[in-house]
């Protein structure tokens, strides 16, 4: 069993989208290399991503000859053009003035821009288009040089923790938080597609106690119900990978959403986070629904004529809506009282002819 005890870590804000325990859970469409290495994919997907209500888009800036080499194996061999991942990487990528297009045009349709840079060049590029928040790959957990220069820029850092021990993220955390950088962990499990068996949903509760901060969930599971689990144990950020289809290619089709479903998991979302942050008293609402409450109560009525006089048993009455007139749970006080007045059939019972 998943137990929240929500405590409140510091908020922080990524371009004035405040993220934190209070408000709104921040959406991320993580398109990374769903465009194939073409721009004007990568531009197509911000516009898609702009009418779902996401707010946040986000790529991976991989520069090869910054972080690979010809000994690197493929993850998922599905690439036939591409002789070598250091090839694929290399195709992957677009110049600076590509980055800024891209950055400028989302900021245009109302996304705040994102990408996970791999090398620090990656960093130097992304910082010089004035990125607002730094999302770090579960695979970059360890690489020490890249989380230091990252740290240094100031920004909020987006930690995913896919590949992660306790003790690693331990020392990764205590590098970031001695620098001062906000900063949210992502519950994440490095598996294409994910499957519910293993999300490690109770992990996001153990994040937020272990190192009281935001917590996040980066999903892999390619469907909305993880997003809907995660935002119901608080969260603050959803990350999820989006696609346009479920018939595009590449190895992280089987892990994303489509647009369509990111929409509903946008709504879905909001839903979920406005009832969390709306408790309901009881006895308030049952105050406040009174009127609906007697039109589904029952009242006391006669089941057949009785006569003046008639002496009144269990076996007159009958029980039926509305509410309003003496209740059913009253019946036994009326029980061997004589009637001043003649009744009929599925008459109400009144008080002032019982005597």
């Amino acid at each position: 069993m998943i137990k929240c005890n929500y405590i409140n870590p510091p908020t922080f804000s990524i371009n004035n989208k405040n993220i934190g325990a209070s408000e709104n859970c921040f959406l991320i469409a993580e398109i990374g290399q769903a465009h194939d290495g073409s721009l004007g994919t990568a531009h197509a997907y911000i516009d898609a991503v702009s009418t779902t209500g996401a707010d946040a888009i986000k790529f991976q800036t991989h520069i090869a000859n910054a972080e690979s080499s010809k000994y690197e194996q493929f993850r998922v061999p599905v690439f036939p053009q591409d002789s070598s991942r250091y090839k694929y990487w290399e195709r992957m990528e677009f110049t600076y003035l590509q980055w800024k297009e891209l950055y400028e045009h989302a900021q245009e349709v109302g996304l705040i821009f994102l990408s996970s840079p791999f090398s620090i060049e990656a960093v130097e590029l992304l910082e010089s288009i004035n990125i607002a928040a730094w999302k770090i790959g579960s695979g970059e957990i360890n690489n020490n040089n890249l989380i230091n220069f990252i740290a240094n820029t100031g920004k909020p850092i987006l930690l995913s923790t896919g590949m992660s021990s306790w003790r690693e993220l331990d020392e990764t955390i205590n590098t970031i938080k001695s620098k001062g950088n906000a900063l949210s962990v992502f519950q994440c499990t490095t598996s294409y597609p994910c499957s519910s068996l293993d999300l490690g949903l109770n992990n996001i509760e153990l994040i937020r106690q272990r190192y009281k901060c935001s917590v996040g969930f980066s999903d892999h599971s390619g469907n909305i119900f993880s997003g809907l689990a995660a935002a119901t144990l608080g969260v603050d950020i959803i990350e999820v990978h989006t696609v346009f289809s479920k018939r595009c290619f590449g190895p992280d089709v089987s892990s994303s959403v489509t647009i369509r479903e990111l929409s509903q998991l946008v709504n879905g979302v909001k839903f979920i986070r406005d009832a969390m942050n709306n408790p309901v008293n009881k006895d308030d609402m049952a105050n406040s629904l009174c009127n609906v409450k007697e039109l589904f109560s029952r009242s006391i009525f006669v089941n057949k004529k009785l006569p003046i006089g008639h002496i009144l048993t269990e076996h007159d009455f009958v029980f039926k809506k509305p509410g309003g007139g003496i209740p059913q749970k009253r019946r036994k006080e009326f029980i061997g009282k004589s009637i001043t007045k003649t009744y009929f059939k599925d008459e109400l019972l009144d008080e002032k002819y019982i005597k």
